[in-house]
């Protein structure tokens, strides 16, 4: 079985393209961080581990949407490794998680907040402009 299961910050928006045949693809990254104690000192410490995202079709459009740098999400998937050969034609391999599940964990109280003060002073009118629905899209 090969399943990951991931939360954590996208590091960037994501970049949405659509192969010669249609289908959609948006790649992002994801910043992870785990806790751990220092054995020398005892002092709580973050570690951050970053992952390479890539949603197919529906999903991936999803995220191009709704998903924004910084957004705390949930990603379940699969770990895929390809090998390719870089522009100085070096063979690499990258590992990536296909996403199959995604599920925005960033309140909506918190979005419609940076919407409404990324604003300017002319743009501050009804806060339902800026992002306040509750309807969910997914």
């Amino acid at each position: 079985m090969n399943k990951i299961m991931l939360i954590g910050n996208l590091g960037k928006d994501p970049d949405m393209n659509y192969t010669q045949s249609g289908m959609a693809i948006a790649r992002f990254t994801l910043a992870v961080n785990r806790y751990t104690k220092s054995s020398a000192t005892g002092e709580r410490q973050k570690e951050t581990e970053w992952f390479n995202i890539v949603a197919m079709n529906k999903l991936a459009e999803i995220c191009s949407e709704y998903l924004h740098k910084g957004t705390k999400v949930y990603i379940e998937g699969r770990l895929q490794q390809r090998k390719y050969t870089d522009k100085n034609n070096i063979e690499r391999t990258a590992v990536e998680v296909i996403a199959n599940e995604m599920e925005i964990l960033t309140p909506k109280s918190a979005t419609s907040s940076a919407d409404f003060m990324a604003g300017s002073m002319d743009d501050l009118g009804d806060l339902e402009d800026h992002g306040g629905g509750d309807e969910t899209p997914f």
